[in-house]
């Protein structure tokens, strides 16, 4: 057999190395990965043989593991990319945006943590600017709710969904009647998974509850009234709102209050004053609030 053969002739794995520029060792890899197998397989010898055209596979395969991409996207995302190259490339293009997204992500808390730890005020405000905390009184209203227990990574999806959902539920309860706002019964992060609360001020109450009897099983939706509070908060543009940078929104707010001597009266709170999809990343958005008493 000749090793460097025409495309309809079988190579060595050496050879088909040679021309991936890959080691037989890296090839044996991708075969137990099922990324690549081989052509055939001598069932007396063992030897593994390759067709040519099995190459840009193989490279396909070397240049998408330098992305750290799971083994199970990399398997779909070659296959599709034997039938279909635009929409692989669109797929990989949706990979790497989430990529940068969590190195920002990182990058971002890497600097909170910096800060954090030097002490230097100086290199906070320089991140995340100076926030202004006041406080506001707020009525007693009427909410439809929707309660989970969700991870930090999970969590602007579902925000975003559940307020959909009782933003939808509201306009047959008399409209939505007060700003949106997501209550945190305990620490939503990597490790812990709140509770987490959206509620949405509706009008009419005896609609809210015919409302919530008739559709909120499905997504565990009720309807209870919040009461009267003062809030202490500061507000935030739509960049903030990211993680880790909401982080220090809180971590303000809690400052100004024990510089006080301000005690919390109730879980913290994210209130969305403004329309998300139509501000810009430089708009204010969001007030980061907790209630308090007062001394």
């Amino acid at each position: 057999m000749d090793d460097y053969g025409d495309d309809g002739e079988l190579l060595t794995i050496g050879a088909f190395g040679a021309r991936a520029r890959l080691s037989a060792k890296a090839l044996r890899l991708y075969d137990r990965l099922g990324l690549l197998a081989p052509a055939y397989v001598d069932e007396t010898s063992g030897y593994r043989y390759y067709r040519p055209a099995q190459a840009e596979r193989a490279r396909l395969v070397a240049l998408l593991r330098q992305l750290d991409m799971p083994l199970a996207l990399i398997g779909e995302l070659v296959a599709q990319a034997e039938r279909d190259g635009a929409g692989a490339a669109e797929r990989l293009a949706a990979y790497w945006a989430d990529i940068e997204a969590r190195l920002a992500g990182q990058r971002a808390l890497a600097g909170y943590l910096r800060g954090r730890l030097s002490g230097r005020s100086s290199e906070m405000d320089e991140l995340y600017g100076t926030f202004v905390v006041e406080t506001v009184d707020v009525p007693e209203r009427v909410v439809l709710t929707e309660k989970r227990h969700t991870l930090v990574d999970e969590l602007p999806a579902w925000i975003g969904a559940s307020l959909g959902r009782l933003e939808a539920g509201a306009r047959e309860c008399g409209g939505v009647s007060a700003a949106p706002f997501v209550v945190y019964h305990s620490e939503v992060s990597m490790e812990s998974d709140g509770p987490a609360e959206s509620c949405v001020p509706v009008a009419d109450e005896a609609a809210a509850r015919t409302w919530v009897a008739a559709h909120g099983r499905s997504w565990a939706t009720a309807v209870r009234v919040e009461p009267a509070r003062r809030l202490a908060y500061t507000r935030i543009t739509k960049a903030q709102v990211a993680y880790p940078q909401i982080m220090a929104a809180f971590e303000a707010v809690e400052r100004w209050m024990a510089g006080r001597g301000i005690a919390p009266a109730g879980p913290c709170r994210e209130v969305y004053f403004a329309d998300w999809d139509a501000a810009g990343p430089d708009d204010a958005v969001c007030d980061i609030a907790f209630p308090v008493h007062m001394p």
